[in-house]
């Protein structure tokens, strides 16, 4: 955000970076004094869970599901990376690369440190380097992209700085899975879908995203955001269920597209008019140049959001919320906007609350603007909200060692139950100095 490029000259509060965890219960904020980090599990509340002044100018701030394992990297000291159990108030460890920092991502079996033209792979629970990847393509941005889950743990990179290439990395097993060719110009934004089956991209361009399978690299599907103009992709995000994939960028309009499922023959399962024109632009595509006949299979978006201002660079999630699919759009200027979705019709979203991110508990309560939701919204919100409704396993406490062993998301499949008590699991690190990084 504004700690990388000042995007739209937002410096009004110091906002540096905005992240959301793994899955979108959390969203962690760099600041000009430290970093903050605030629980997103209900609408009309935004919780500050935790706030830390130890290190100015924070970049970067990335936390690792809603455990108490959080990685910082302030302008001050761009090139170290300090992992912190922000419960205890203690640091874990802190590492030393060549180069600035770019990007850090995080799962319950690897953390990744880019740098412009190197990425370096950890072991989290001992944070041993397994890997370092040098020479890869220049990577300005510190682009890249992890799956959150753990059993196969890929990630993806840029292949080449002129051409949209996607690298497709196995961290777990340390190996070069697959190049993807997803754009015929660089590429801007990259993500995963919860369980690493899917892809999602965008280029520099950003007229087009296109969602590839993993790890076979099959372009799924294509979007198209629009022609009028290009514009800066900042941000992609699937749906916990991978049905739909939001995307932001520097203009007032936020995009969320719904990948629909056929029938095993192709069609769509109850025939209509729209599916009769379809067929028939399928195969009149048979006949046409490729830039045309690839236009005709492009979908638009299935619902939008139109913000309050442009050129601000934003961060979005799409999350479940008190039992409703909701966007959240996290803003450099300081402000965290809640959408309703209605997933049966799409359309223009509804803006439900927004909350700053700055100020004390009682100030952002009072700076809340709320909305009456409508439509599928107001049918919905009869379901008693008694807290975020998720599939789980046994076998892991998101806590942090609170309530140990209770639950594992079933996003994740784990070939087995997992038990992460950061308690023990993440003790200070005092092993050598791995090759290329230095570590104290």
């Amino acid at each position: 955000m504004e700690g990388e490029d000042a995007a739209g000259g937002a410096r009004r509060p110091g906002l540096g970076c905005a992240s959301f965890n793994q899955d979108s219960t959390s969203l962690a904020v760099g600041t000009k004094t430290g970093y903050r980090l605030f629980s997103v599990t209900t609408v009309d509340r935004l919780e500050c869970i935790h706030e830390s002044a130890e290190s100015p100018d924070v970049y970067i701030v990335e936390r690792l599901f809603s455990s108490s394992l959080v990685v910082v990297v302030s302008q001050a000291m761009p090139r170290r990376m300090n992992v912190y159990h922000f419960k205890k108030g203690t640091e874990i460890c802190n590492y030393s690369y060549s180069n600035t920092i770019l990007a850090v991502r995080l799962n319950r079996q690897r953390l990744i440190v880019c740098l412009e033209e190197s990425v370096y792979i950890h072991n989290i629970k001992d944070m041993k380097l397994l890997k370092t990847l040098l020479n890869t393509p220049p990577n300005p941005s510190g682009l890249c992209a992890l799956s959150i889950n753990h059993s196969n743990s890929y990630l993806a990179y840029p292949g080449s700085a002129t051409i949209g290439e996607i690298i497709i990395y196995d961290a777990n097993n340390l190996n070069t899975v697959t190049m993807i060719p997803a754009h015929d110009s660089p590429l801007a934004a990259i993500t995963f879908n919860a369980s690493g089956t899917k892809l999602a991209s965008a280029s520099e361009r950003g007229t087009v995203i296109r969602v590839f399978s993993i790890p076979e690299g099959l372009r799924l599907f294509e979007f198209r955001r629009g022609m009028k103009r290009y514009v800066n992709i900042s941000s992609l995000s699937f749906s916990p269920d991978a049905q739909f994939l939001c995307a932001s960028s520097n203009t007032e309009t936020v995009h969320i597209f719904k990948l629909e499922q056929h029938g095993p023959s192709g069609e769509e399962e109850t025939p209509t008019w729209s599916a009769y024109m379809g067929k028939m632009f399928t195969a009149a595509s048979s006949y046409l140049p490729a830039q045309v006949s690839g236009m005709m299979s492009q979908d638009r978006a299935f619902a939008t959001v139109r913000l309050h201002t442009a050129g601000q660079k934003n961060v979005c999630t799409l999350a479940t919320i008190q039992k409703l699919p909701r966007l959240l759009v996290a803003s450099s200027n300081g402000q965290l906007f809640i959408y309703n979705i209605d997933p049966q019709d799409g359309g223009e979203c509804t803006l439900v609350q927004t909350h700053r991110l700055f100020g004390s508990d009682e100030d952002r309560d009072e700076a809340g603007v709320s909305a009456a939701p409508q439509s599928y919204a107001a049918t919905a919100a009869t379901v008693p909200t008694s807290g975020p409704v998720s599939a789980t396993l046994t076998g892991y406490s998101e806590d942090g060692g609170v309530s140990k062993g209770e639950v594992i998301p079933e996003h994740e499949f784990a070939a087995g139950p997992v038990c992460l008590d950061d308690e023990t699991e993440f003790p200070p690190v005092t092993i050598g100095n791995p090759c290329g990084v230095t570590q104290s």
